[in-house]
Protein backbone atom coordinates (compact mmCIF):
# COMPACT_ATOMS: atom_id res chain seq x y z
CA UNK A 1 0.00 0.00 0.00
CA UNK A 2 1.40 3.01 -0.96
CA UNK A 3 0.27 6.72 0.30
CA UNK A 4 0.59 10.12 -1.28
CA UNK A 5 2.18 11.02 2.13
CA UNK A 6 4.38 8.41 3.92
CA UNK A 7 1.90 8.90 7.16
CA UNK A 8 3.58 9.21 10.59
CA UNK A 9 1.86 8.94 14.15
CA UNK A 10 -0.92 6.56 14.77
CA UNK A 11 -1.67 6.37 11.34
CA UNK A 12 2.28 5.58 10.10
CA UNK A 13 2.04 2.28 13.46
CA UNK A 14 -1.83 1.55 11.63
CA UNK A 15 -0.43 0.93 8.22
CA UNK A 16 2.81 -1.09 9.38
CA UNK A 17 0.52 -3.56 10.93
CA UNK A 18 -2.10 -3.63 7.88
CA UNK A 19 0.96 -3.79 5.30
CA UNK A 20 2.63 -6.26 7.84
CA UNK A 21 -0.75 -8.43 8.97
CA UNK A 22 -3.20 -7.77 6.47
CA UNK A 23 -6.61 -8.07 8.12
CA UNK A 24 -5.31 -8.90 10.86
CA UNK A 25 -3.49 -6.23 11.61
CA UNK A 26 -6.53 -4.37 11.16
CA UNK A 27 -8.27 -6.44 13.86
CA UNK A 28 -5.54 -6.03 16.18
CA UNK A 29 -5.19 -1.81 15.90
CA UNK A 30 -9.23 -1.86 16.89
CA UNK A 31 -8.51 -4.18 19.42
CA UNK A 32 -5.51 -1.40 21.40
CA UNK A 33 -7.70 1.18 20.44
CA UNK A 34 -10.36 -0.18 22.44
CA UNK A 35 -8.33 -1.13 25.61
CA UNK A 36 -6.71 2.54 25.21
CA UNK A 37 -9.41 5.17 23.78
CA UNK A 38 -7.11 8.00 22.71
CA UNK A 39 -6.23 5.57 19.72
CA UNK A 40 -8.56 6.89 17.65
CA UNK A 41 -10.93 4.78 15.49
CA UNK A 42 -11.58 7.52 13.11
CA UNK A 43 -8.16 7.21 12.07
CA UNK A 44 -7.55 3.73 11.63
CA UNK A 45 -10.91 2.21 10.44
CA UNK A 46 -11.32 4.95 7.41
CA UNK A 47 -7.42 3.69 6.76
CA UNK A 48 -9.04 -0.50 6.99
CA UNK A 49 -11.17 0.95 3.58
CA UNK A 50 -8.23 2.31 2.23
CA UNK A 51 -5.85 -0.71 2.29
CA UNK A 52 -9.01 -3.08 0.70
CA UNK A 53 -9.71 -0.41 -1.58
CA UNK A 54 -6.03 -0.74 -2.72
CA UNK A 55 -6.30 -4.94 -2.71
CA UNK A 56 -4.36 -5.62 0.44
CA UNK A 57 -7.32 -7.10 1.74
CA UNK A 58 -11.56 -7.63 0.88
CA UNK A 59 -13.65 -4.61 2.13
CA UNK A 60 -15.25 -7.97 3.92
CA UNK A 61 -12.24 -9.02 5.14
CA UNK A 62 -11.51 -5.56 6.46
CA UNK A 63 -15.35 -4.92 8.39
CA UNK A 64 -14.97 -8.39 9.42
CA UNK A 65 -11.21 -8.37 11.04
CA UNK A 66 -11.94 -4.84 12.60
CA UNK A 67 -15.40 -5.66 13.83
CA UNK A 68 -13.80 -8.51 15.92
CA UNK A 69 -11.18 -6.57 17.12
CA UNK A 70 -13.73 -4.21 18.62
CA UNK A 71 -15.36 -7.28 19.91
CA UNK A 72 -11.89 -8.69 22.13
CA UNK A 73 -11.05 -5.30 22.99
CA UNK A 74 -14.81 -5.04 24.28
CA UNK A 75 -14.54 -8.27 26.36
CA UNK A 76 -11.00 -7.06 27.99
CA UNK A 77 -12.75 -4.22 29.59
CA UNK A 78 -15.85 -6.53 30.40
CA UNK A 79 -13.71 -8.54 32.24
CA UNK A 80 -11.99 -5.92 34.04
CA UNK A 81 -15.18 -4.52 35.12
CA UNK A 82 -16.79 -7.94 36.20
CA UNK A 83 -13.65 -8.56 38.09
CA UNK A 84 -14.02 -4.97 39.93
CA UNK A 85 -17.03 -6.30 41.06
CA UNK A 86 -20.35 -4.05 42.52
CA UNK A 87 -19.02 -4.22 45.97
CA UNK A 88 -15.79 -2.79 44.98
CA UNK A 89 -17.19 0.19 42.93
CA UNK A 90 -19.93 0.81 46.23
CA UNK A 91 -16.47 0.97 48.40
CA UNK A 92 -14.31 3.39 46.14
CA UNK A 93 -17.54 5.47 45.92
CA UNK A 94 -17.77 5.75 49.47
CA UNK A 95 -14.85 7.32 50.07
CA UNK A 96 -15.41 9.97 46.92
CA UNK A 97 -15.23 13.42 47.93
CA UNK A 98 -19.39 14.49 46.77
CA UNK A 99 -20.11 11.22 45.36
CA UNK A 100 -23.06 9.65 47.20
CA UNK A 101 -24.07 6.07 47.37
CA UNK A 102 -27.02 6.72 46.14
CA UNK A 103 -25.88 8.00 42.77
CA UNK A 104 -24.29 4.65 42.01
CA UNK A 105 -27.52 2.85 42.74
CA UNK A 106 -29.74 5.29 40.99
CA UNK A 107 -26.59 4.05 38.77
CA UNK A 108 -26.87 0.50 38.60
CA UNK A 109 -30.53 0.72 38.26
CA UNK A 110 -30.41 2.60 35.21
CA UNK A 111 -27.83 0.04 33.56
CA UNK A 112 -30.28 -2.70 34.37
CA UNK A 113 -32.98 -1.30 32.73
CA UNK A 114 -31.33 -0.06 29.74
CA UNK A 115 -28.03 -1.67 29.76
CA UNK A 116 -28.50 -3.43 26.47
CA UNK A 117 -29.46 -0.30 24.62
CA UNK A 118 -26.30 1.74 26.10
CA UNK A 119 -24.04 -1.10 24.93
CA UNK A 120 -25.40 -1.01 21.37
CA UNK A 121 -25.62 2.98 20.97
CA UNK A 122 -22.53 3.64 23.14
CA UNK A 123 -20.61 1.37 20.51
CA UNK A 124 -20.95 4.04 18.07
CA UNK A 125 -20.13 7.20 20.28
CA UNK A 126 -16.62 8.22 20.00
CA UNK A 127 -15.16 7.80 23.65
CA UNK A 128 -18.23 5.90 25.26
CA UNK A 129 -17.38 3.18 22.94
CA UNK A 130 -14.65 1.98 24.93
CA UNK A 131 -15.69 2.93 28.00
CA UNK A 132 -19.44 1.18 27.87
CA UNK A 133 -18.01 -2.00 28.43
CA UNK A 134 -16.68 -1.69 32.06
CA UNK A 135 -19.88 -1.03 33.56
CA UNK A 136 -21.82 -3.80 31.65
CA UNK A 137 -19.08 -5.81 33.30
CA UNK A 138 -19.97 -4.14 36.63
CA UNK A 139 -23.15 -4.73 36.54
CA UNK A 140 -23.15 -8.43 35.71
CA UNK A 141 -24.82 -8.31 32.11
CA UNK A 142 -24.99 -11.70 30.83
CA UNK A 143 -22.03 -12.22 28.07
CA UNK A 144 -24.55 -13.65 25.20
CA UNK A 145 -26.08 -10.00 25.64
CA UNK A 146 -23.19 -8.21 25.84
CA UNK A 147 -21.49 -9.91 22.81
CA UNK A 148 -24.56 -9.76 21.08
CA UNK A 149 -25.09 -6.25 21.52
CA UNK A 150 -21.37 -5.38 21.09
CA UNK A 151 -21.30 -6.54 17.88
CA UNK A 152 -23.98 -5.35 16.20
CA UNK A 153 -23.00 -2.03 17.46
CA UNK A 154 -19.45 -2.32 16.34
CA UNK A 155 -20.66 -3.72 13.01
CA UNK A 156 -22.44 -0.84 12.21
CA UNK A 157 -19.94 1.89 13.15
CA UNK A 158 -17.37 -0.07 11.59
CA UNK A 159 -18.72 -0.44 8.45
CA UNK A 160 -19.41 2.89 8.16
CA UNK A 161 -16.16 4.04 8.90
CA UNK A 162 -14.50 1.46 6.58
CA UNK A 163 -16.30 1.71 3.39
CA UNK A 164 -15.95 5.47 3.83
CA UNK A 165 -12.59 5.09 3.57
CA UNK A 166 -12.93 2.67 1.35
CA UNK A 167 -14.36 4.87 -1.44
CA UNK A 168 -12.80 7.77 -0.51
CA UNK A 169 -9.53 6.21 -1.06
CA UNK A 170 -6.21 9.02 -0.28
CA UNK A 171 -8.64 11.30 1.24
CA UNK A 172 -9.61 8.86 3.74
CA UNK A 173 -8.82 11.66 6.62
CA UNK A 174 -11.59 13.03 5.54
CA UNK A 175 -13.52 10.72 7.51
CA UNK A 176 -10.87 11.84 10.95
CA UNK A 177 -11.70 15.48 10.25
CA UNK A 178 -15.47 14.80 10.54
CA UNK A 179 -15.57 12.39 13.63
CA UNK A 180 -13.15 14.34 15.19
CA UNK A 181 -15.63 16.86 15.65
CA UNK A 182 -18.09 14.59 17.00
CA UNK A 183 -15.32 13.12 19.28
CA UNK A 184 -15.23 17.06 20.38
CA UNK A 185 -18.72 17.66 20.73
CA UNK A 186 -19.14 14.71 22.72
CA UNK A 187 -15.81 15.30 25.24
CA UNK A 188 -17.25 19.04 26.14
CA UNK A 189 -20.46 18.00 26.16
CA UNK A 190 -18.92 15.93 29.41
CA UNK A 191 -16.86 18.44 30.55
CA UNK A 192 -20.21 20.54 31.04
CA UNK A 193 -21.84 17.31 32.83
CA UNK A 194 -19.20 17.37 34.83
CA UNK A 195 -18.97 21.05 35.81
CA UNK A 196 -22.63 20.68 36.33
CA UNK A 197 -22.82 17.84 38.83
CA UNK A 198 -19.85 19.03 40.95
CA UNK A 199 -21.55 22.87 41.64
CA UNK A 200 -24.72 21.10 42.19
CA UNK A 201 -23.11 19.02 44.90
CA UNK A 202 -21.31 22.07 46.11
CA UNK A 203 -24.60 23.60 46.58
CA UNK A 204 -26.12 20.82 48.36
CA UNK A 205 -25.87 20.53 52.04
CA UNK A 206 -23.69 17.55 52.29
CA UNK A 207 -21.39 19.09 49.67
CA UNK A 208 -20.93 22.26 51.60
CA UNK A 209 -20.22 20.20 54.83
CA UNK A 210 -17.43 18.30 52.72
CA UNK A 211 -15.62 21.22 51.08
CA UNK A 212 -14.97 22.54 54.32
Amino acid sequence: MTLTDEPTGIAGWAVGLMESLGGPGAGLAIALENLFPPLPSEVILPLAGFTASRGDMTLAEAIFWTTLGSLVGAVALYLIGAALGRDRVRAIAAKLPLVKLADVDRTEAWFQRHGRKAVFFGRMIPIFRSLISIPAGISGMSMPAFLLYTTLGSLIWNSALVIAGYYLGESWDVVEAYVGVLSKVVIAAVAVAVVWWVIARLRSPRGRHESR
